[in-house]
């Protein structure tokens, strides 16, 4: 591991002040000190925001707002969320295991993006804006790409906005070793209409606007029998063929109308 420079702020202004092209900000550290001790990444300064207490905590009332550094096991046991979207609650508490819901935050893991992680899929399904300390980003334009999102050098997210729905529900198909989805479909009624957010599948979080248009006509399951996901571009790999995948797709979203609440 390379020698960096380690820094705790005490406020979001101190930490902007800290960063620079070489550095990087210090949440939970669940894909930030894997990477650097695989030598997959090096920083000059590493910046721990964990103890900025501006950037956690759940509030409710006509949106759900989560702070960027807010652990999975906070928001899966907040009375809060379990109230105003028990879906994305549920979410939380399946992912990893205790020592990752206890130290990952919500905002590292939109920050970095994995193909495979549930919350950019909450994210898109629950029609979320990201609050970075410079601008507001809906989420439909915030992830890019594989482990790529909008955040420019330096920009560092607060907190994140989630529209509240009339009903949703989360499911995935994980993998039994990571608990990362290999699919997951996450399905969000609003009163104009349905989104469906899939994770786990291709090379980014993506909508399936087929889904999306089949459920907003006659939201039932009955809606979806005659939907075929097409294999071409999702991912092929050890766990799963994209055949499969897109067959997944297809069980998850059937799962997750069922389970809408």
């Amino acid at each position: 591991m390379k020698n960096f420079s380690f820094h705790s702020p005490k406020n979001i202004k101190e930490a902007i002040k800290l960063s620079s092209s070489k550095s990087c900000y210090l949440a939970g550290g669940m894909t930030t000190i894997p990477s650097i001790k695989l030598r997959l990444a090096a920083y000059s300064d590493i910046i721990d925001i964990k103890k900025i207490k501006d950037l956690s905590g759940v509030k409710s009332g006509k949106t759900l707002t989560v702070g960027a550094t807010t652990t999975h096991f906070d928001v899966s046991s907040s009375k809060e969320v379990k109230k105003s979207i028990s879906s994305l609650a549920s979410l939380a508490d399946g992912i990893g295991d205790p020592q990752v819901r206890n130290r990952g935050t919500i905002g590292g893991s939109i920050a970095n993006n994995d193909p495979a992680a549930d919350y950019p899929s909450a994210c898109l399904a629950l029609d979320a804006t990201v609050h970075t300390n410079e601008r507001k980003i809906p989420a439909d334009k915030f992830f890019k790409g594989m482990f790529e999102t909008a955040l420019k050098k330096g920009e560092l997210i607060e907190k994140i906005e989630f529209q509240i729905p009339e009903k949703s529900c989360y499911i995935k198909f994980p993998n039994p070793a990571s608990r990362y989805a290999l699919v997951g479909v996450y399905i969000a009624k609003y009163k104009k209409g349905v989104r469906a957010a899939v994770t786990g599948a291709s090379s980014s979080v993506f909508r399936s606007k087929e889904i999306e248009s089949a459920l907003s006509n006659n939201f039932s399951i009955s809606s979806l029998e005659n939907i075929r996901v097409s294999a071409k571009g999702l991912n092929s790999d050890i766990h799963a063929s994209s055949e499969y995948r897109a067959h997944l797709i297809e069980v998850m979203a059937k799962k997750a109308v069922a389970g809408c609440k």
